[in-house]
């Protein structure tokens, strides 16, 4: 009976201790289940990722919005300026002149654009007003001033009161030069002629229809005319024959 026992005894010591074999659905779910918790660490990953970058994203908002409005144009400016500046001593550093450099990179294509766009431009605005007319009447004859520096240097020096003070009295003692007026009349000319071409007449036809009493009258029925002549013809028409009704 105890030569019996050992076999068995050892029989089932040798069972107990095999691990169980999964079957190929548990082998299945396990790998399911594993594929679940590798999308799931991944989906984590994202979402702080994403919520990372939107914190990031807020604080450069909110840095913008605390900048100037003009400030995105600021920036490029300055950026183009001192691409400028690196531009001119790299070209002083070779012994070049920067604006041929410069002539010399601008595409066909740019340059007629932009003569273009100049002959585009009309820099006379037309009357507003008195004022802006006189502002701008000041600003061309200035343009057009060219200071002569040695006369000023002889009058600094043999003129005793240059400086003048509040006891000085310079009424009367400067004397223009022939150049100085001959420079004013053919100003004077050019303005007079420029107010002729504004403030011409226009001519007189003897033949139209006198319809006005003055001449304010007249520039009151050539308006009418222009924008409601098209729908009177007719009414006109017939008044003059005497057809109407």
């Amino acid at each position: 009976m105890a030569a019996l026992a050992e076999p068995c005894a050892g029989v089932s010591s040798g069972s107990s201790d095999e691990e169980p074999v999964p079957t190929a659905e548990e082998e299945l779910a396990a790998q399911k289940r594993e594929a679940r918790l590798r999308k799931f660490r991944e989906l984590h990953m994202k979402r702080n990722e994403a919520r990372k970058l939107n914190h990031q994203e807020v604080v450069e908002e909110d840095k913008r919005l605390k900048l100037p409005p003009n400030w995105e144009a600021k920036k490029a400016r300055l950026e183009w300026e001192l691409k400028v500046e690196e531009k001119k001593k790299e070209c002083a550093a070779k012994g070049e002149d920067y604006e041929r450099v410069k002539l010399l990179e601008i595409s066909a294509e740019d340059a007629e654009r932009w003569e273009r766009k100049k002959k585009r431009k009309n820099p006379d605005l037309g009357f507003s007003d008195y004022a802006a007319a006189q502002l701008r009447q000041y600003q061309r004859l200035t343009k057009q001033i060219k200071p002569d520096m040695e006369q000023y240097e002889k009058q600094k020096k043999d003129t005793e009161e240059f400086y003048p003070t509040s006891n000085s009295l310079l009424h009367g003692t400067h004397v223009p030069s022939n150049e100085g007026v001959d420079r004013m009349v053919t100003d004077l000319e050019k303005q007079i002629v420029k107010r002729e071409k504004y403030s011409r007449r226009r001519s007189y036809n003897d033949d139209a229809d006198i319809d006005y009493i003055n001449e304010r009258n007249a520039k009151f029925n050539k308006k009418a005319e222009r924008f409601y002549g098209k729908y009177t013809a007719e009414i006109k028409q017939n008044l003059e024959r005497g057809t109407a009704v």
